[in-house]
């Protein structure tokens, strides 16, 4: 094997492991936005109403 070959080699690896860590970065971020989202839904977490309008995520009579 010539020299340029393992040159052009050892930069693949390298950069296929840059793309590696990237990808692994990405899904752990959403992972995180999905386990959020989930928690959001299921009403989990610290969960605000300070942007809903007054009497918004009140009871609601439906005897009527």
């Amino acid at each position: 094997m010539d020299m340029m070959s393992m040159v052009t080699s050892l930069l693949a690896m390298k950069a296929g492991n840059t793309q590696s860590q990237i990808a692994t970065s990405i899904i752990k971020s959403n992972a995180d936005a999905e386990k959020f989202a989930v928690q959001t839904l299921l009403g989990q977490g610290a969960s605000s109403t300070a942007n809903l309008g007054p009497g918004a995520g009140g009871n609601l009579d439906i005897t009527a």
